[in-house]
């Protein structure tokens, strides 16, 4: 039997960075996945916005991990086929699989990762018991369940998983190719729906690497058949649901695979228990239009890691009164319902058709316009100052020669 701290099981963002975070603390942790190098999977493809980065700051790895990612630098907002704005941009692109990988890199002794499957948990308010595909046995004080929306070891233990909103959203992912031009002419792009009807919320556009990722939106059924569409043909397709963004794309095609992800929202129930705690999506799911789902990672890891387990593991036992206190956390709480209530409102503010969200369509897109209208008033005076500025110098330069 190995003896441990930590067992983590699942070793994709949540468990990955947990992992990493637990070893750099010198706490003695196993990381426990099934796959040595984790495999290609349509999920985070873009970190950005400053909120996230600071909580992705918080564990320790950001500065580091980030090195892998390419950063635009510069996103353009635009609607209706009209440039917006251009705003300074912290959003760092980098495929999921070599997100994990990253992190993964990070982890140090006395965290370890183990390429296994765990078939078997039996909990209680003292010591956790692993069986591993492998026929080891592992002895850990604390588990932390970081697998996602796989249920097998949940309804092990009891904990289920209740619908919240079925096929909330679906996630389409492609690279976009520009058309007889090398480039495309924004460093990155999000540009919002045309009209209701389409019941797409954005198009975002982001460099990873040395190509142009796209990752569109849409509020539909699985069985919808403009689904079968967009993948039979995709150009077609997205032209006529967004028929003015070539005016800012230019000509385009669609290369490679198209992955398309519907997304369910759950949260769990009967996670209160002794000797467990639940991360991530293995907590509740998140909406991928909202943009949150890091966050509630990032969120959950650095409380859990910084906070909790030190303080857990300084005292004996491991009973559900100490677990509740993680779930009590008013910064994961906060982070919580914050996620929930974007992943609504955005809905709303996408497809629906009352008036009040026709004026909240609208507000927005006065309000981008006259951000980018102030940005470029300011960008103006700023060039002309310094016009002015070195005529006012050569003028005193020519004065002085002639003196």
């Amino acid at each position: 039997m190995q003896y441990t701290d930590i067992a983590i099981i699942g070793g994709g963002l949540a468990g990955s960075t947990a992992a990493a975070m637990l070893g750099r603390a010198g706490i003695p942790s196993l990381l426990i996945d099934p796959h040595q190098v984790y495999p290609f999977d349509f999920r985070v493809e873009k970190l950005g916005g400053d909120a996230q980065l600071e909580r992705f700051e918080k564990t320790g790895i950001a500065e580091s991990v980030l090195r892998s990612a390419t950063h635009d630098g510069e996103n353009w907002i635009a609607r209706f086929g009209h440039l917006l704005d251009k705003t300074p941009s912290r959003q760092f692109g980098i495929m999921y699989d070599a997100l994990v990988s990253a992190i993964r890199a990070e982890i140090v002794p006395p965290a370890e990762f183990i390429c296994a499957k765990v078939t078997k948990v039996a909990t209680s308010a003292e010591r956790q018991t692993l069986v591993l595909s492998r026929g080891e046995t592992v002895s850990a004080r604390l588990i932390v369940l970081a697998n996602g929306l796989n249920v097998g070891l949940r309804r092990m233990l009891g904990i289920e998983r209740q619908l919240v909103s079925a096929c909330h959203s679906i996630s389409i992912g492609f690279d976009l190719v520009p058309v007889g031009r090398a480039a495309f002419p924004f460093p990155a792009m999000t540009y919002f729906s045309e009209r209701p009807s389409d019941r797409i919320p954005y198009l975002t556009l982001f460099p990873v690497e040395q190509r142009m990722r796209a990752n569109l939106f849409t509020y539909r059924q699985a069985d919808d058949p403009w689904l079968r569409a967009m993948r039979r043909e995709p150009v077609k397709t997205l032209n006529a649901a967004l028929p003015r963004l070539h005016r800012i794309t230019g000509d385009f095609d669609i290369a490679g695979d198209i992955r398309i992800r519907p997304a369910d929202l759950h949260v769990s129930t009967g996670y209160q228990q002794a000797g467990i705690v639940l991360v991530g999506d293995a907590f509740a799911t998140t909406c991928p239009v909202s943009g949150t789902g890091s966050d509630k990672v990032f969120a959950d890891v650095a409380q859990l890691c910084n906070v909790h387990i030190p303080a857990w593991l300084a005292t004996d036992g491991m009973g559900a009164d100490k677990i509740a206190t993680f779930y009590d956390d008013p910064v994961k709480k906060a982070c919580d319902a914050w996620s929930n209530a974007k992943a609504f409102n955005f809905r709303s503010v996408s497809i629906d058709t009352g008036l009040y969200w026709k004026a909240q369509r609208w507000a927005r897109f006065l309000a981008y316009y006259g951000g980018g209208l102030r940005r470029r008033l300011r960008k103006a005076i700023s060039s002309d100052a310094k016009v002015r500025a070195h005529s006012s110098s050569s003028s005193s330069s020519s004065l002085s020669s002639s003196a």
